[in-house]
């Protein structure tokens, strides 16, 4: 109801605008006009006021709640009042605008000559009356403004500075904006204000939450806490800068286990419920985004069941408040405040309170009576004494009295001296060493607006600017709760926070921070523990994402830092250790001469080639014995030669393959084994014509004698060279590293460069083993005590059984064992030609000589 009538007198304020514009647009003269403008309402009395040139509001909260009336539309509404207990801190608060002002009128520096005045309201931190005040700034006290006079500024305040909580502030700014009134307000940190779309007059003093928010995000980042709870007050301080915290928080990667809103005007079952909450979480911080009268009731509320340890997260509203350091187990808490200043002169000016003051004053008269216990009136409460005037106030502890950490007390300071500069800067002017100003000057709002938003001063030591959003630069400091050893909570400052610095170089942390418990230690407050290096994280169904699971990376794949998202495969040449926290180059493996496979593989060979060559001795020695010039000693002699080298070629195969080793292995080994191959087949072909000779009539020697068994063997050799020939320039084997075969290592092998070359190689080979496999098997059985194409037929037989057994052995063995597997099999089939074709030959020529001799060679019994 009393709302309604206010707005009928805004309506007859707005009405009377528009008729003073209208008559000027007319051209008819303010002053001749019969304009008469009544307000509709009972003009209310501020708590504290002064008359002077010009005047500057003042709104604060200095009763918790309003009256609360019950209205039966029967009759006139009662006028608003305020409820409830008087908060000695904004009490302290509005004191020190009077204080700033009476600094300022005593001044020589800001408009000299000139007399501030001041009209102080109580808004009882609830928006009905807030909006009561707003009307009451625009409007004045006079109840009708006469012929002739100034509608649109009489008895209207030029600018106003309030209130403490943003909602009453959004509230009267809404109302006083359109009338160009600056609200500079001290306390109300709602970003929501920082929209000039909406609140064009709006200025504070003190940071906006978006900073406030931005800096406990980085806060909780910076102490690496990823997993918390929020709570907040159900206001538009709290539900806005909550929501930039949020915000700021996702930002960062951080979780919030659960965000619960209170005020402290709600049922007792909803602050329970939040407190319950509290207790039975799992995240060990806390941010609590609340103001002060609400943080009271959460705190009263825990401390009959104190919650297991939490570390606390103030923001300003609630972290810097002395009445709280009383809870032992907020021990710990950290937060951001507004910076700690020094007010030369207050504290004696708020401690100069005489009893007959105070008497005068509702107001005081309130507060003393609370603060002493005593009463003014006699017989008003027998259970007070009368206040006699043998009360010190230098004695009480109240947050009234308390200046030894001004916070918010400097935000109104630094308010009221702001309006003055920009009152000054309108009024004012220099002229030689002097400073003049007019108090006669019919200044209006806008032009205290207009200079307001260009103001730039400091004062004892504090800068104040506004930026383009009406806002201050941000500076907090970092307070710590520490316990002392007398086991008193002290408010602490550890530090700072300024938004003006370089993105990463913000905080600036000077003191040890003593947290929860008590302990030194920074708490850990998260989800899930930290993934090591060597796993990746997978999120838990239905989490967020600071729960997950760690996984180990898969083989071949690392992660090297914390809590990674992934791994990642190692580059081809690197494989990743135990932990599969970093990469180290594959081991590269190939045959070394170092090895013991390999030790024994040349040695063999050695002793292969040492056993050709001791054979060939021991024919050089007996080449005039019948066994050594039976079937052509010349193809005998080659062919301990190829065997020679058939043995030696196998060391080719052993150590780092390099391109020429490659090319030289692969060539090498084939053509001295077709040589070899050829001088055995040169042999079969003479063993089995030396008997088809013997023929009557026959004559086919004549066509297979020496000379023919020499171009014989040169022939088959040479088709080996120009295969291998071709294979070399179209593509000749090279070295590789075999990254395929196995994983965690490198094989460094030779390739084949042309698969077709290496078979059609091993193919003329095989061709020309097998053929003379044929042959000596034709043969075996011509009779002579020495048949030499026995001894042929087991060695192909050998032969042939070798390198059949190699081609699946060679192809499916990994590695350094296929090099092995081929030196095997040269060896196998080089022992098995030597053995096989030479050892009886010496075994006779050594040990049973009688049987070197033609008659015995060519017995046929």
């Amino acid at each position: 109801m009393t709302v309604v009538v206010l707005v009928v007198s805004l309506d007859s304020l707005k009405h009377k605008i528009k008729s003073t514009e209208a008559l000027t647009t007319a051209g008819v003269s303010t002053e001749a006009s019969s304009l008469k403008c009544t307000l509709q309402s009972t003009s209310r009395l501020p708590a504290f006021s002064m008359d002077g040139d010009f005047i500057i509001g003042g709104v604060f909260s200095i009763h918790y709640k309003l009256h609360i009336v019950v209205y039966n539309y029967t009759s006139k509404p009662e006028p608003l009042r305020c409820g409830g207990s008087l908060i000695a801190r904004e009490l302290r608060f509005s004191r020190s605008m009077i204080f700033a002002i009476e600094e300022i009128n005593n001044s020589t520096e800001l408009l000299p000559g000139i007399k501030l005045g001041y009209r102080i309201y109580d808004s009882c931190a609830s928006v009905p009356m807030a909006v009561d005040v707003a009307f009451q700034l625009s409007n004045g006290q006079d109840p009708v403004f006469y012929k002739g006079s100034n509608c649109s500024q009489s008895g209207v305040v030029l600018a106003a500075v309030g209130d403490s909580a943003s909602t009453p502030s959004i509230s009267i700014s809404r109302i006083i904006g359109p009338f160009n009134i600056p609200l500079v307000s001290y306390f109300s940190t709602c970003a929501c204000l920082s929209d000039k779309k909406q609140f064009p007059s709006f200025f504070r003093t003190i940071p906006s939450d978006q900073f406030q928010a931005d800096a406990l995000a980085k806060m909780v980042k910076h102490f690496g806490w990823t997993w918390i709870g929020a709570v907040r007050s159900d206001s538009d301080y709290g539900n806005n800068g909550m929501a930039s915290f949020l915000d700021a928080a996702q930002r960062e990667g951080i979780c919030v286990e659960y965000s619960e809103a209170l005020s402290w005007s709600d049922p007792y079952s909803k602050i329970q419920r939040v407190a319950d909450i509290i207790r039975r979480s799992t995240a060990l911080v806390v941010v609590a985004f609340i103001a002060s009268a609400d943080m009271r009731v959460l705190l009263e509320e825990l401390a009959l069941d104190p919650p297991p340890p939490r570390q606390w997260i103030g923001s300003e509203g609630w972290i810097t408040d002395p009445n709280y350091l009383r809870f032992s187990f907020g021990a710990g808490a950290i937060g951001i405040g507004i910076q700690q200043s020094v007010i030369p002169g207050l504290r004696n000016f708020l401690l100069d309170l005489s009893p007959t003051e105070v008497a005068a004053s509702s107001l005081l008269t309130e507060f003393w009576e609370d603060a002493f216990n005593c009463s003014f009136l006699k017989d008003a409460d027998p259970h007070k004494n009368p206040c006699d005037g043998t009360e010190d106030i230098k004695q009480l502890k109240n947050p009234y009295t308390e200046t030894s950490q001004l916070r918010n007390t400097n935000m109104v300071y630094k308010a009221v001296y702001a309006i003055t500069h920009a009152i000054h800067n309108a009024v004012c002017w220099k002229t030689n060493l002097t400073t003049q100003c007019d108090k006669h000057f019919k200044m209006e709002s806008k032009q205290v607006l207009s200079e307001l938003k260009m103001v730039n001063f400091s004062r004892n030591g504090y800068p104040v600017s506004f930026d383009a959003n009406g806002d201050p630069v941000a500076f907090y400091e970092l307070v710590n709760w520490k316990k002392s050893e007398s086991g008193v909570i002290e408010l602490v400052t550890v530090g700072y926070y300024d938004a003006s610095l370089p993105k990463g170089q913000e905080f600036h942390i000077n003191r040890n921070i003593t947290w929860v418990d008590g302990s030194t230690n920074v708490p850990v407050s998260v989800c899930t523990e930290s993934c090591p290096p060597g796993t990746r994280k997978v999120l838990q169904k239905g989490k967020p994402i600071c729960c997950y699971d760690c996984i180990p990376c898969p083989e071949g794949e690392i992660s090297n830092t914390t809590d990674s998202p992934d791994c990642f495969p190692c580059p081809s040449e690197f494989w990743p250790n135990a932990e599969r926290d970093a990469c180290f180059s594959k081991p590269v493996e190939f045959l070394s001469f170092d090895e013991v496979l390999a030790i024994i593989l040349a040695t063999f060979s050695v002793i292969g080639a040492c056993l050709a060559i001791i054979t060939a001795i021991i024919f050089f020695h007996h080449r005039t014995t019948p066994i050594v010039r039976a079937n052509n000693s010349e193809l005998s002699f080659l062919l301990l030669f190829s065997l020679t080298f058939c043995f030696l070629c196998s060391l080719t195969f052993i150590g780092a393959p390099s391109e020429w080793s490659c090319m030289l292995r692969h060539t090498a080994f084939g053509i001295t084994f077709v040589l070899c191959i050829s001088c055995v087949l040169g042999k079969t072909v003479v063993v089995l014509m030396a008997f088809k000779a013997t023929l009557p009539g026959s004559n086919v020697m004549k066509w297979f004698g020496p000379p023919q068994q020499r171009l014989t063997v040169i022939f088959f050799t040479f088709i080996q060279v120009l295969i291998c020939i071709v294979w070399l320039v179209l593509s000749p084997p090279f070295p590789m590293k075999n990254l395929t075969t196995y994983k965690e290592k490198i094989i460094l092998e030779c390739a084949l460069g042309s698969a077709v070359g290496f078979w059609a190689v091993l193919g003329y080979i095989g061709l020309l083993a097998v053929f003379c496999f044929v042959l000596a098997v034709l043969a075996r059985k011509l009779p002579d005590n020495f048949n030499e194409a026995k001894l042929i037929t087991f060695s192909m037989l050998i032969f042939c059984a070798v390198w059949i057994t190699f081609i699946p052995a060679y192809v499916s063995s990994p590695g350094k064992f296929t090099v092995a597997v081929e030196i095997f099999a040269i060896l196998a089939s080089s022992f098995g030609l030597t053995l096989c074709i030479f050892a009886p030959k010496c075994f006779i020529i050594l040990f049973q000589p009688e049987k070197n001799s033609k008659k015995y060679l060519m017995n046929k019994n």
